[in-house]
């Protein structure tokens, strides 16, 4: 059984123009994600998943520098973009890191594999969490069962709904049992510059070069000085709103 964390990222962004590579405290956004990655201590694997687009190799070196694997795949299908590199590298299940989510918790990472391992299940998604703090757990034969089943070629946005709304698979929900971690209001993905002021509010207080800060620290930040949630908060419903109109779930057939 082989396990791989994929972290997808491009450059191509309407509303945060390259996002993945501006710098705070001297490094790219990703490669701060992918030093949290690498403290996990389940994973296998972990696999940088950009697209064949030439301006996008950047970060083929941004992921022999932190010694992870890379792929190169379709731009806007993600899914087929997984499932090509889960066949390449011999991958059995997956945990999902948008390249967005810079402030995924490693150990959230390591929290899915155990409970794929205990479990067996398709797929494994967390509540209750801030946005942008969780991991997604995908078996590759799901992957593969959306890839035949699906009518739609772009799967960028809201991609991760074949796996939970269509009723293919059985759903694993977790939530934390930590109480502290649990704010789903709270907002830490990046998509709009109000996102990127956020971000830097944090790693002003918790960066500490060589040290991972995990999802608790920041929780606690937040908690004494609750205007730096403030900074994006108001651009959820305009998230949600986005999300919903663009995704695009289609199937041909279910069985």
């Amino acid at each position: 059984m082989k396990i791989g964390v994929f972290i997808p990222v491009r450059l191509g962004s309407s509303r945060l123009r390259k996002k993945a590579l501006i710098k705070v405290k001297g490094k790219t956004l990703i490669e701060h994600l992918i030093e949290r990655v690498n403290t996990a201590k389940l994973p296998n694997i972990v696999v940088l998943c950009t697209t064949t687009k030439p301006d996008d190799s950047v970060f083929i070196d941004i992921a022999r520098k932190y010694g992870i694997e890379w792929f190169k795949g379709s731009e806007k299908d993600i899914i087929d973009r997984y499932f090509k590199a889960a066949l390449k590298y011999d991958v059995d299940f997956i945990v999902n890191v948008d390249g967005d989510d810079i402030f995924c918790d490693p150990q959230l990472i390591d929290r899915t594999i155990e409970v794929f391992l205990e479990t067996g299940a398709s797929v494994i998604k967390w509540n209750d969490l801030p946005l942008g703090a969780s991991p997604m757990g995908i078996k590759v034969e799901a992957l593969k069962r959306i890839r035949e089943v699906k009518d739609e070629k772009d799967t960028e946005t809201g991609w991760g709904m074949y796996f939970t709304n269509t009723g293919l698979f059985d759903v694993k929900y977790l939530v934390p049992d930590d109480e502290e971690l649990k704010h789903p209001e709270v907002r830490m993905t990046l998509d709009y510059p109000e996102d990127l002021k956020f971000a830097k509010e944090i790693f002003n207080r918790l960066y500490i070069p060589g040290k991972v800060f995990m999802l608790k620290d920041i929780l606690r930040v937040l908690k004494k000085e609750p205007d730096i949630a403030e900074i994006n908060k108001g651009i959820q419903d305009k998230y949600w709103k986005r999300l919903r109109k663009r995704a695009k779930i289609k199937l041909r057939r279910t069985t």
